[in-house]
């Protein structure tokens, strides 16, 4: 799949950029003073990304996403230069887990809901009615209705797969060059947070509000916005 730079990063005029001492405008990390939950949060490298796919091979195996829907995306980008040396930009669309969430505060069932525990944005299917207002409130348009559950479904970082097993998520097992990075943002130690720390890095359309938990460290060819 290819798409045009202006369509690359929905809302990129809304990115928010850091520089590498520090962390993206809205982090917080949580101090001794406060109560430390888990606040589990993602980063995609896009200069280690390589567009295998093997991160949404690994997703629809391990949680059974039948085709023709997807939790997970790598969007490739138009190409910079010309060939022989031409390069393309890896943009990973799937749920950003926001803290925030707009999909939450719409739903009439309470099926949509924030983990208390750990910060996940998940689905409870069995009060999900299929009113699909999640999915038209949704800024990042990564909710799809589950054709055999009849529910709404997205990533949920393998809650119930991988996570409940004690492992990474299954993209992140997957990925042959690590180009993602999972953990907690309210571990001042954890390796998420270090890669924040040491990386210039965006999220996308933080002006919403959302506090959205996907980081990206920008593809260092080409423009940025």
């Amino acid at each position: 799949m290819s798409c045009t730079r202006r369509d690359f990063v929905s809302g990129a005029g809304a990115i928010a950029v850091v520089a590498s001492t520090g962390l993206a405008t809205g982090v917080s990390l949580a101090t001794g003073k406060e109560e430390k939950k888990i606040r589990y949060a993602m980063v995609h490298d896009e200069n280690a990304c390589i567009g295998c796919t093997a991160c949404m091979d690994a997703c629809r195996t391990t949680n059974k996403v039948p085709e023709g829907v997807s939790r997970l995306e790598i969007i490739r980008s138009e190409p910079y230069g010309e060939f022989p040396n031409v390069k393309y930009e890896f943009f990973r669309q799937s749920c950003q887990h926001c803290s925030n969430a707009p999909c939450v505060s719409v739903c009439p069932t309470g099926a949509s809901f924030v983990d208390p525990e750990t910060g996940i944005v998940d689905v409870h299917s069995d009060l999900c009615v299929g009113c699909q207002y999640c999915i038209a409130v949704c800024p990042y348009r990564v909710r799809f209705i589950h054709p055999e559950k009849k529910s709404a479904d997205k990533c949920n970082f393998c809650r119930d797969t991988n996570l409940a097993e004690g492992k990474q998520p299954a993209c992140v097992e997957a990925c042959p060059t690590k180009a993602l990075t999972f953990g907690d943002m309210n571990d001042p130690n954890s390796a998420v947070v270090q890669k924040v720390r040491q990386n210039p890095v965006y999220r996308t359309k933080v002006n919403l509000g959302t506090e959205p938990n996907l980081y990206h460290i920008p593809f260092g060819k080409g423009e940025h916005r």
